[in-house]
């Protein structure tokens, strides 16, 4: 996500630029809205960034705010109809608002919204027909059901009745605002450019629009940018739990979580790791690009050479969060190529960051064999993924994870690996000098620091398999494979 409030700056380009860097996290559609003090124009459409938006469409996008959003689904189908920013209109014009993250009580918030349209509490009755139903729509839905309330106010009465994971920039006609979940799973920081203010996903969006970073948005924050200048309040006190997989994975190496490069806790992680499981090998490489800076930290370590054996495609996008199993496999074969006189007669330790259904890795270790490595010892950068994420990561049912059920060695004799080896969850929170008690850890220990209703733990299950057709993506009650093993742990 990315928000800006800037008179006098073409805020479109702004957004796209800062959206343009925040690539990574959602590849399937992006959006940016804009106003120009007295209506909001969304555009939006199926695609990357760069394919999405052009210098026609931008220059059609006039104003001094603007919201934008890369979407990765986790909730509701990837179609049109759940791009975002999304838009109400409101008693006195609209807003537009964009979200990262993944809410649990969405059947409490249908439900609530039906009962405000039923009581007349709302002037926009039926305020999601003829509209997908996720967790984002309900509570665009929510907020601009408040006709004697300003938005700051109606964002206020709704924030804290939200449970789950969420960042969300919204904007109306004069003014931006921010808000983070109580526990801050997900990263939301605040910029500051000459003639105006920047929100976004990460810091390396701010970087590339030039804004200067101020602040992380505080879990349980809302922030308000107008005319009048910035100001902020607490809608819930601050329960830190930050997601640990953020530090691994999702965050561009260039960002700043807690006041740390995510490249240097990466780093960190491959010299521990060294240290957890060496072995004897000629050569250190990466997966790229996510594996490559703890494979740089192994290799100072172990003082084994690091080399660089495999090459990617640039063009061929994040193969984890492509939105189905199919196009996860074409995006494996397409996008890594080993180099055979790097690696031919050597014994390889290959680095990557996780383990979660084992497709990359088993065939990764086949084409290092046909390309002639002698051994392949896999290191990965972070503990097994034994547990589904119930916040914004697309981990889906246990059933789908490799690690829940098998062993170590077993993992490694499926993979077809000589020998295979995880940093361990102590390793990994050191590494990012975040205390433990602040880190949502679920998907390693199965602990979950939001509750989890029945309805969320069931409904996950048939979410995992039927979202990609059902636009409706509240969770129902109806049991499905794996719903048992959902409920087997608090």
């Amino acid at each position: 996500m990315f928000g800006v409030w800037a008179p006098g700056e073409e805020v479109a380009k702004l957004s796209y630029f800062g959206l343009y860097a925040l690539q990574h996290r959602g590849q399937e559609s992006a959006g940016i809205a804009v106003s120009n003090g007295s209506q909001i124009m969304v555009f939006k459409d199926m695609g990357l960034v760069s394919q999405v938006f052009d210098e026609r469409s931008l220059e059609s996008l006039r104003g001094h705010v603007a919201v934008g959003h890369t979407r990765y689904s986790t909730t509701g189908a990837s179609v049109w109809a759940n791009a975002q920013p999304t838009f109400r209109p409101t008693a006195t014009g609209g807003i537009a608002l964009g979200h990262n993250g993944n809410l649990t009580n969405t059947v409490e918030l249908a439900d609530w919204l039906a009962e405000r349209d039923r009581s007349g509490g709302s002037l926009v009755p039926g305020a999601l027909s003829g509209e997908a139903v996720n967790d984002t729509s309900l509570v665009t839905a929510l907020i601009a059901t408040y006709p004697d309330l300003n938005t700051e106010d109606a964002a206020a009465e709704v924030l804290p009745r939200l449970r789950g994971a969420y960042c969300l920039v919204f904007m109306d006609e004069e003014a931006l605002y921010a808000a983070r979940d109580p526990q801050g799973i997900h990263p939301l920081v605040l910029g500051r450019l000459e003639s105006g203010w920047v929100v976004a996903s990460e810091t390396a969006a701010l970087d590339i629009v030039g804004a200067s970073f101020i602040r992380e948005v505080e879990p349980g924050e809302l922030i308000t940018i107008d005319s009048a200048g910035l100001r902020s309040r607490r809608f819930a006190a601050a329960e830190p739990k930050g997601c640990l997989f953020e530090h691994i994975y999702l965050a561009r190496p260039d960002t700043t979580i807690s006041g740390r490069r995510v490249h240097s806790t990466r780093v960190e992680i491959g010299r521990i790791l060294a240290r957890q499981h060496p072995t004897t090998a000629d050569l250190v490489i990466p997966v790229p690009e996510s594996g490559t800076p703890a494979a740089i930290g192994y290799a100072e370590q172990s003082g084994i050479p690091y080399g660089v054996g495999l090459v990617k495609n640039s063009y061929v996008g994040r193969t984890f969060i492509q939105p189905s199993q199919t196009i996860r496999q074409l995006g494996i074969r397409l996008k890594l190529n080993p180099l055979r006189d790097v690696i031919e007669g050597k014994r390889l330790v290959v680095v990557d960051d996780t383990i979660v259904r084992g497709n990359t890795q088993r065939a990764l270790v086949r084409m290092l064999r046909e390309a002639g490595a002698a051994e392949v010892h896999v290191r990965i950068s972070s503990p097994p993924v034994k547990w589904p994420c119930f916040y914004g990561i697309d981990f889906a049912t246990r059933a789908e994870l490799i690690a829940n059920g098998l062993s170590t060695d077993e993992i490694c004799r499926s993979i077809g690996a000589d020998s295979l080896g995880y940093v361990s969850l102590d390793g990994l929170i050191q590494a990012t000098t975040v205390p433990k008690n602040d880190l949502c850890r679920a998907c390693f220990d199965g602990v979950y620091p939001v509750e989890l209703p029945l309805a969320e733990r069931l409904g996950k299950q048939v979410l995992d398999t039927e979202r990609r057709t059902d636009l409706d993506g509240v969770p129902t009650l109806t049991a499905g494979l794996g719903a048992a093993d959902a409920l087997s742990r608090p």
